[in-house]
This record gives structure tokens, C-alpha cells and sequence, in this order.
């Protein structure tokens, strides 16, 4: 058992601002965590993630191309190589971090990112492996893109929830999971405090999306996974419970819907 007995399922360990003392935060983070699951957001992040997956055995992986990067996919064969990746790794648990982003006016527009999306859920469904979604500014065109384009039982979790309760409500009604990091810890989110109050017990999970939305109260400096500590406590106090409740339901949930995890 680690010392907190928690996962973070969505992290960027691969990220720049790890460089100088990456070393050393992978050796805390050995004492510290169950597992971290480090997520792709193009081919060359994705086989950064599987590297340090298989460099680090509490370290798990997720490989695909992020809205944010579309941009950078230049031939259709950018499915065949996340496939390969995933099929020859068995520390690949998921396809992510993909989605929509209509935040950013820059990024490729919404048909080619639903379509992308589109691709890698199919390529997930057959794989037999969950997606992690990220939505931003996109959650009218999320919700009925997950309601009509894919499999009932595709596995799903929306990471960094930051919808509707409403819209919540239907994604639980599909058994779809939803991830809480540093956001759920911010005074004046009451959105998201109020949907992690509702969200059924087995459908939730616990993330940081290091190096960013470092949870309060550190919030402006660089997060990492064992900052989880904090977003598993402010979550008990939200949903009237305790700390050992929290880390001992998010990290099965994280188990049953990332199935190759240890």
C-alpha cells in the first residue's frame, strides 16, 4: 500500500515542467500513490507516456491526439500507430486525452474534431479500452455526440468535469465516470462542488491534470499526482464522508474502469 492509497487518473507526467526534477518527483511519487495514469496528446506525448509507464511500474498510460494538437495529425495512419501502441503495451489502459475544445478559436474546427473523436472511440470500443474526454466549451455537442455516435457500452470517463448537473445526470445514466481534480477545490466552482456532491459513489475518480490546476491551497503552482491528497479531502467534506471512504472507493473505481491496471 502507498502512503495516501490513491490513483490519479489523468496526469501529464511528460510535461516540461517536470524536466529539472523529474527524478526526484518520480521517486516521491513511488512512495506516495497507488498509480498515476500519464495521457497522450499527440504520437510523440503518447509514446513519451509508454516509456515512462514502462520505466516506472506504478506509472500507467493513455495514448491519443488531444483537440488542442489536431492540427499536428498528418495522415490517416495516425490511427494504425495508436493502435500499435496500445496492442504492444499492456500499460496502455486507455485512449485519451481526446475530445472537443471550441474554446480555443485556433484549433482545427468542430467537424474535423468530431471526427477525430469519432475515430478514436472506435478505435477504443475495439480495443476494448475506455476513453478519457476532455470538454471545453463544447458540452451540447459532447453530450449528443456520446448519446447517438458510439456504443452504449463504451467506456467513458469526462475528466475535469466542468458541465451541467444535468448534463451529468445523463452521462451517469450510462454509466459513464466523471473526474474531479483541483477545480472541485475552488471556492467559487459551485458547479462542480454541486455535481461532485450527486455523483453516484462508483462513477467518480480522482485526478490532478498536473502541471496544471494545482488544487487549493496551491493553487498557481505546479501540481503533481500526489496533490490528489488534497482534491480526496475536500471531496470527503463535499459528499459528508472521510478521507480513508474516498481513497478506498475512487481507487476501485479506477481499477474497474481501467482494467489493466494492478
Amino acid at each position: 500500500m502507498s502512503r495516501l492509497g490513491i490513483i490519479d487518473t489523468h496526469a501529464h507526467l511528460d510535461d516540461g515542467r517536470f524536466d529539472a526534477d523529474r527524478a526526484a518527483v518520480m521517486e516521491r511519487l513511488a512512495r506516495d500513490m497507488e498509480a498515476v495514469i500519464t495521457q497522450g496528446t499527440t504520437y510523440e506525448s503518447s509514446v513519451a507516456s509508454v516509456k515512462m509507464a514502462e520505466q516506472y511500474d506504478f506509472v500507467y498510460a493513455a495514448v491519443g491526439w488531444h483537440p488542442e494538437d489536431l492540427a499536428g495529425i498528418k495522415s490517416e495512419s495516425y490511427i494504425a500507430e495508436l493502435e500499435a501502441l496500445a496492442k504492444e503495451h499492456k500499460k496502455v489502459v486507455a485512449i485519451g486525452e481526446i475530445g472537443l475544445d471550441y474554446y480555443w478559436k485556433e484549433n482545427e474546427p468542430k467537424d474535423v474534431q468530431l471526427l477525430r473523436l469519432k475515430q478514436q472511440c472506435d478505435l477504443a470500443y475495439s480495443l476494448d479500452l475506455p476513453v478519457v474526454i476532455h470538454d471545453r466549451e463544447a458540452h451540447g455537442d459532447c453530450l449528443r455526440f456520446f448519446q447517438n455516435e458510439v456504443p452504449k457500452d463504451l467506456k467513458v470517463v469526462f475528466h475535469c468535469y466542468s458541465g451541467s448537473l444535468e448534463m451529468a445526470k445523463e452521462l451517469w445514466k450510462r454509466g459513464y465516470y466523471l473526474g474531479f481534480g483541483g477545480t472541485s477545490t475552488y471556492k467559487n466552482n459551485k458547479k462542480v462542488r454541486e455535481v461532485l456532491a450527486a455523483c453516484p459513489e462508483e462513477l467518480f475518480l480522482l485526478e490532478t491534470d498536473c502541471p496544471y490546476l494545482a488544487p487549493e491551497p496551491f493553487r498557481g503552482r505546479r501540481n503533481d499526482p500526489a496533490m490528489t491528497e488534497f482534491v480526496a479531502q475536500n471531496a470527503a467534506l463535499v459528499r459528508g464522508t472521510d478521507f480513508a471512504h474516498i481513497a478506498e472507493q475512487t481507487t476501485k473505481n479506477a481499477r474497474t474502469l481501467f482494467g489493466r491496471i494492478k
